[in-house]
């Protein structure tokens, strides 16, 4: 991004004080992370942003959007754009900053997969295009505009990723974003806390389509029944994939090894594709952007080439290895049922010479029927494939009453509270050995991700 400040201030309708004649090369809502030369959003949340505008102007903020309602606090020694809101305003800049550079734009959402099947997405469009996508988990009505506005001026393909927790959520940012492409990875039990079934599941991920263009591509999982129900009435062109033969797009020959999943599909005169991540269910997340890839005009080496160099987003199936020479497969990011059944069925199968330990963190927004979801994942954890197991916060209580019926003596089974990290750590690593895998499995409001630092710097 490089703007003008009067472009930015017309873009976004403002009233600008100690104007300077600047560009501005970013905008950040982090006072902390600010790079020199970019805009300053203040936004008012738990903390109210327009505190830190010192912070902002000593890491080199340019200027400032300022809110109106915070006008007897206006900075003077620094150009500030005020705003009837910093939110707003950012929101406006990012609609306005994306007819600039008018790239191609793919949306992708899905209870599962949405953040690796952005990132196969984007190396494959890289392959041909040069690519901007959504970083870390920057998928919200904030982090969506700053993705857009993190664009260089030659981006020709944008890939955004889109998360939601409400209905309206995704309406909102489909119709900023008006993408070319957008897809639906599944439909899962995220958020079901709030959404109560997996039907209302269905009707808010829908939204992503809202914004679509009318001669755009909708595509999505054809294997779900909820999707295929509620399809009908968008106006673009479908495209569907799975593992079934009546969709557009299907998987065949899938061979799962320790480290790559290879697979053919019906298209592409039997062309073997393989990518650097575990599990079956992957191959779904592939199957879409190769859907992309096709639409884009990138042939199948070309596809492959993205998928052998692809940057994939950290803690999401990632093979770490730990300190005391076991490998760590890290999914610590998020999780609900599905993807904790399919990640053990994955996992399970791994070639190793010492034992498997799985380490098991509550999932988070299943409302009523959270610890009967939590008890029923005992159907997929066998002492025969898993010699230890760690559950950890107060709904895998359930899951642990319910192994201790199964397992009887077969395996370790420890249990802890939700704040007690530090005891889980010093017990993993007391019980690792050389040659030894773990699986980190949990929503993020659990905090595994403390575990995985810890087990990559241990000393034991």
């Amino acid at each position: 991004m490089k703007m003008s400040l009067a472009e930015i201030n017309k873009a976004v309708q403002g009233k600008l004080v100690n104007e300077k004649d600047i560009s501005v090369t970013g905008v950040s809502f982090d006072s902390r992370k600010l790079e020199p030369g970019e805009l300053f959003v203040p936004l008012v949340g738990e903390n109210d942003g327009h505190r830190f505008i010192k912070s902002a102007i000593e890491n080199g903020a340019v200027a400032t959007f300022w809110d109106a309602n915070h006008q007897d606090s206006i900075p003077t020694d620094i150009p500030t754009i005020v705003v009837k809101d910093s939110l707003t305003a950012l929101q406006q800049l990012a609609k306005y900053y994306l007819a600039k550079i008018n790239p191609q734009v793919v949306a992708v959402t899905g209870s599962n997969g949405k953040t690796t099947t952005k990132d196969l997405v984007a190396a494959v469009a890289a392959t041909k295009f040069n690519v901007t996508k959504t970083q870390a988990n920057f998928n919200n009505e904030i982090g969506v505009p700053i993705t857009i506005l993190s664009m260089n001026s030659n981006t020709e393909v944008l890939v955004v990723e889109m998360g939601m927790d409400r209905p309206g959520q995704l309406d909102f940012l489909s119709k900023l974003v008006t993408p070319d492409i957008a897809i639906i990875t599944m439909i899962g039990e995220a958020h079901i806390e709030f959404f109560k079934t997996r039907g209302k599941i269905a009707d808010a991920k829908l939204e992503i389509t809202n914004g679509l263009r009318s001669d755009g591509f909708f595509i999505y999982n054809g294997d779900e029944p909820l999707l295929n129900e509620r399809a009908t009435p968008v106006a673009a062109i479908h495209k569907t994939f799975g593992i079934q033969p009546n969709n557009d797009l299907y998987s065949t020959e899938i061979i799962e090894e320790d480290h790559e999943t290879k697979f053919k599909t019906n298209q592409f005169n039997g062309f073997e594709f393989t990518l650097n991540l575990i599990g079956a269910y992957n191959v779904n997340n592939a199957l879409a952007a190769i859907m992309v890839g096709k639409i884009l005009a990138i042939s199948p080496q070309e596809m492959q080439t993205g998928f052998t160099h692809a940057h994939l987003t950290e803690n999401r199936t990632e093979w770490v290895k730990g300190a005391q020479q076991e490998m760590i497969l890290s999914d610590v990011y998020n999780s609900n049922p599905t993807a904790v059944r399919a990640v053990l069925n994955a996992f399970k199968d791994t070639k190793l010479t010492g034992k498997r330990i799985v380490v098991l963190g509550d999932m988070l927004e299943l409302g009523s029927d959270s610890p009967k979801m939590h008890a029923d994942l005992a159907s997929s954890i066998n002492s025969n494939d898993f010699k230890q197991v760690f559950l950890i916060g107060a709904d895998m209580q359930a899951l642990s009453t319910q192994l201790k019926n199964k397992y009887q003596l077969g395996t370790d089974l420890f249990q802890y509270d939700k704040n007690q990290i530090a005891e889980l750590t010093s017990d993993l690593q007391k019980n690792i050995n050389p040659g030894d895998e773990v699986l980190l499995k949990a929503s993020h409001g659990i905090h595994l991700e403390q575990v995985l630092d810890a087990l990559k710097t241990s000393q034991e």
